[in-house]
């Protein structure tokens, strides 16, 4: 019986996965099972990323053994007791956090909304790609059980084993200063062979793309949210023309919205996908000094470019420089040199220039609040009423960490009781003041 239900669920969703699992794409995958693919997926669709307890739990069991413990609904201490068998005593999850666990999946596990997340990648052309296939980022592993289960790819799936690659990121409120650096770094690392890595995002990020467009380079963008709907939507004509000559990604399957919390999770695949990292322009509260932290988490090369001392716009930078032993980088070429101090490889001259995977410095944003009130706040509106049972299945939190962080944010005017649920009230600025969140 325990094969039975998790076949049925993949002779449901077969055509889809057939579709985004071409016998061309697996010709050089140690991943050619198409049932596998299906449980891999459907993991992947009920889970935030970076969940390290499903990490170990798949590690343990495999893809298809934990999706069918999942789909029969089997006891959290059950699975934990299996996974002892697998992990031994030290390394496997408890049965209080597997269970935890479930009751954060549970909620997600509706067959038809992920049969239909399917079809929709198979519309719009997305590809899954999974650990073993030939294309898979091979440094995406040292995430550990932090480390996506799956990648769905939008464009050509060889442009993320492409290397050397360097990731360029900064703020999305940049200035002319940043993204004339950013057009000058991104043609000279193309001119040297490099692909560039960044988050699709405003400012620095959408400039970083584009001049590597422009000098006919491979790109590649990270997506904090589902592949078929691009995000930010004024860069739904730039995230198009990556996706003819790079690639457009996300762990997340088609449908999933962007969050705060996701797009921080997102730039741990930006800085592990990456022989290193540079972050060209940033404030004190940039999102892209949390890539910076994933990057020397994971020993990454990590540079910084200097701007202005005056300008609260290259502050992050600064702070890169003097307290997280970032190297000084002016133009292409010093950036160039970080991925040769690892052995990338870099060719040609040019002439242009679970949470715990958040990595140093920390991100300072919403400083009041704990991960899981952030994460409520987020599935917060300021008019519909959200009932609990709606946040639970939005967040991934198991509802009583759902109801914790409502009443952490009702004490502190952020959230306020309507009707049957719960509304957002806006910030006050004296007190919580979010950065930004690219």
């Amino acid at each position: 019986m325990s094969a039975d239900i998790l076949n049925s669920l993949a002779r449901r969703v077969g055509d889809g996965v057939a579709a985004v699992r071409p016998a061309a794409a697996m010709a050089d995958s140690e991943a050619t099972d198409p049932v596998e693919a299906v449980a891999t997926a459907l993991l992947g669709y009920v889970s935030e990323p970076g969940d390290g307890v499903l990490g170990r739990l798949v590690g343990a069991l495999g893809a298809s053994g934990m999706a069918t413990a999942l789909l029969e609904g089997r006891s959290g201490r059950d699975i934990a007791g299996q996974a002892v068998t697998g992990l031994g005593p030290a390394d496997a999850p408890s049965g209080r956090e597997v269970t935890a666990g479930l009751a954060r999946w549970g909620p997600r596990l509706e067959e038809d909304a992920f049969a239909r997340s399917i079809a929709q990648a198979a519309r719009v052309g997305a590809r899954l790609l999974l650990p073993g296939d030939g294309d898979w980022p091979e440094g995406l592993d040292d995430l550990g059980v932090h480390a996506p289960l799956s990648l769905w790819v939008r464009g050509r799936p060889s442009a993320l084993a492409e290397r050397p690659s360097l990731a360029l990121v900064g703020a999305r409120a940049a200035t002319g200063y940043g993204e004339h650096v950013a057009v000058e770094a991104a043609a000279g690392l193309v001119d040297r062979g490099l692909a560039v890595v960044s988050g699709g995002a405003y400012g620095i990020d959408g400039t970083a793309h584009r001049a590597a467009l422009a000098a006919a380079g491979t790109t590649v963008a990270f997506l904090a949210g589902g592949v078929d709907r691009f995000y930010p939507a004024g860069h739904e004509g730039l995230l198009g023309r990556i996706v003819e000559t790079g690639a457009v990604v996300s762990e997340l399957a088609c449908g999933a919205a962007p969050t705060r919390w996701r797009f921080l999770q997102r730039n741990r695949l930006i800085a592990a996908a990456s022989d290193a990292t540079v972050v060209l322009e940033a404030g004190m509260r940039s999102g892209s000094l949390n890539t910076a932290g994933h990057a020397a988490a994971l020993g990454r090369p990590l540079g910084a470019v200097p701007g202005p001392v005056t300008s609260p716009a290259s502050a992050g930078c600064h702070r890169l420089l003097r307290e997280f032993d970032a190297v000084c980088v002016t133009d292409a070429a010093q950036m160039a040199e970080l991925v040769a101090s690892v052995g990338g490889g870099v060719g040609g001259s040019g002439d242009g220039d679970d949470d715990a995977m958040t990595g140093a410095p920390p991100p300072r944003r919403l400083e009041m609040l704990s991960s899981a009130e952030r994460r409520v706040l987020d599935a917060l509106g300021t008019r519909r009423s959200r009932p609990i049972g709606d946040l639970v299945r939005d967040t991934g939190l198991t509802p009583g960490a759902v109801m914790g962080a409502l009443g952490a944010l009702d004490a502190t005017g952020l959230a306020a009781r309507s009707g049957e649920g719960w509304v957002r009230r806006p910030p006050d600025e004296a007190s919580v003041r979010p950065g930004s969140w690219s």
